[in-house]
């Protein structure tokens, strides 16, 4: 691959530099855009710096340290081993494992080799990690010790089409050994064009079976472009502590290596851990989502903490409420922005919440060049101010679709009047008449109560007022008389006294007769996944199951 396009991403960035190296007050602005670049790919990128920066850092976790040198040497060993097994670009590989040096390394080395990769998430059954691997059509299965166990320990059949690699160090040797070619294997040059696939990310199914969402080079080549925005360059130190199979984490780690910054990594979340990293690193930028912020700024000693070098904080993936975003711009230095999206593309929202402390109960507005609109349950589009309607998107960053499910995708696109394709979000929104968006609730979890539509986030607003109540979800069950009805789940602050039916007498004099709960249950924490989203149809399940009582003996 020619250094031209990365040496021209290099000199923009540069530019910037100056800019964005010393923004540590709530008072910046993010450049508006980008200028449009020659396609380049990652591990094209990757390369280049390793020429012109070898000895610079590229990765940190924990005592460990990797050169930009030695992370392309290594994915150049990966991607040599996966072709020697006969592996051919646009095929795929599934990684199961945790946060690793090596699972990013693997992750690199089979984009070098053409190859696409379906990361795959832990918390799934044995059953499900290998139909998704199957689905994807890998052609090999990289796990860590957990993961194998569990696949053995659940008598799951591996079809010798899938063959397992152990990902980490066991029994004395290296991660990745025997399987890894030694150094200084070396592919066969391969030649990335822009709508080969880059990874296959699969939906959590939570809400059913799930689906794996193709994202292209070409998607995310957009994305790298528009994190020059956010100043990130080859000073650039970003802190991630969410899982490596999760879009979230991957929309902060291409652009920092792809940029040549410094790449820190945390294997789990853990608040006072993260305040440690991020003081001695020097972080400049990080992605988190709100919960892992409620925690953090939730420690009595969040202010002893010399955070001055931060750039930027992102978030996404979940509701921010307003009072935290406040509470963040208020004592953490360097600006704070919010993206709202899908992991299947299409468009985003990005509120620079440093530049409008007014519209924090928002998600932003459009990001330039991504055109966002409101449709009714028709599917005419809504044009009024004010007026809600699901959230649909079309920008250059959209997946090519879900793997092998055509029907599915048809489901999650909606086309204008003059054919432009959109994905649809299952949100519900409102734009207000500065055009920034305010969220509702998912499509599927907005209450539908004697003919009346019941928003939960609306009444988990009000609960959270109530000084006993820390965190609460609201979900809609089955009801005889009115077709569904609301109910609440709810985690007290420490020492409140308050039970169930007095939260729940006081939330129904708040509010009006269509929003009164039938009932509330107290919980010690919401169940979420790895990326904060709390699990609203556990919530469901767990109170049908409540409500059959005990199975007959």
């Amino acid at each position: 691959m020619s250094a031209g396009p990365a040496a021209g991403l290099n000199k923009h960035l540069g530019d910037k530099r100056s800019r964005t190296a010393l923004l540590s007050s709530a008072a910046m602005s993010l450049p508006a855009t980008t200028e449009s670049l020659p396609f380049n790919d990652l591990p094209a990128l990757l390369a280049a710096h390793a020429r012109e920066r070898p000895d610079a850092t590229a990765l940190v976790l924990g005592e460990q340290r990797l050169s930009y040198a030695e992370l392309d040497a290594l994915a150049d060993r990966v991607a040599a081993s996966l072709q020697r097994d006969g592996a051919r670009p646009q095929e795929a590989i599934a990684i199961c494992a945790g946060t690793s040096v090596h699972y990013l390394a693997l992750f690199l080395g089979a984009l070098r080799a053409g190859l696409a990769v379906a990361p795959l998430a832990p918390s799934a059954t044995a059953a499900q990690l290998v139909g998704m691997a199957l689905d994807a059509d890998a052609k090999r299965f990289f796990v860590d010790g957990a993961v194998l166990q569990a696949i053995n320990e659940a008598g799951i059949a591996v079809p010798a089409t899938l063959p397992l690699t152990r990902l980490d160090a066991a029994d004395g040797q290296a991660a990745l050994a025997p399987w890894l070619l030694p150094a200084p294997a070396r592919p066969v040059p391969v030649t990335i064009e822009p709508n080969w696939a880059f990874n296959l990310i699969y939906s959590s199914g939570t809400t059913g079976t799930p689906k794996g969402i193709v994202q292209s080079h070409a998607m995310r080549w957009a994305h790298i472009q528009r994190a020059a925005m956010s100043g990130y360059d080859r000073d650039a130190v970003t802190l991630i502590t969410t899982p490596l199979y999760s879009n979230t984490t991957l929309v902060s780690v291409i652009p920092t290596l792809a940029n040549g910054g410094r790449l820190v990594l945390m294997a789990k979340f853990d608040a006072a851990g993260y305040l440690r990293t991020a003081q001695a690193e020097r972080v400049s930028h990080t992605m988190l989502v709100p919960v892992q912020y409620q925690r953090l700024m939730a420690r009595p000693d969040f202010d002893q903490y010399d955070l001055s070098a931060f750039r930027m904080k992102f978030c996404t993936s979940a509701p921010f409420l307003a009072p935290l975003k406040a509470d963040v711009l208020a004592r953490w230095p360097g600006g704070l922005v919010e993206y709202y999206g899908m992991t299947e593309g299409g468009g985003t929202c990005i509120l620079q919440a440093h530049l409008h402390p007014g519209k924090l109960h928002t998600v932003g507005q459009p990001a330039e060049g991504h055109d966002i609109r409101l449709i009714d349950e028709g599917g005419q589009e809504v044009h009024e101010v004010g007026a809600a309607g699901e959230v649909v998107g079309r920008s250059a960053g959209m997946m090519t679709g879900y793997h092998k499910q055509p029907a599915k995708t048809a489901e999650a696109e909606w086309f204008d009047a003059q054919g432009q394709r959109f994905i649809r979000t299952g949100d519900v929104g409102r734009f207000d008449a500065e055009g920034f968006l305010t969220l509702f609730d998912r499509r599927k979890d907005m209450v539908i109560s004697g003919g009346f539509n019941i928003y939960p986030s609306d009444l988990e607003a009000v609960l959270r007022t109530h000084p006993a109540v820390a965190d609460a979800a609201v979900v809609g069950i089955p009801s005889a008389e009115w077709g569904e009805t609301p109910v609440a789940f709810v985690v007290r602050r420490e020492a409140a006294a308050e039970t169930a039916d007095d939260l729940r007498a006081w939330f129904n004099q708040q509010v009006g007769k269509t929003q009164r709960l039938a009932g509330v249950r107290l919980v010690d924490e919401l169940p979420r996944s790895a990326i904060g989203k709390v699990l609203k149809r556990e919530l469901r399940e767990a109170w049908a199951a409540d409500a059959a009582g005990p199975p007959a003996a």
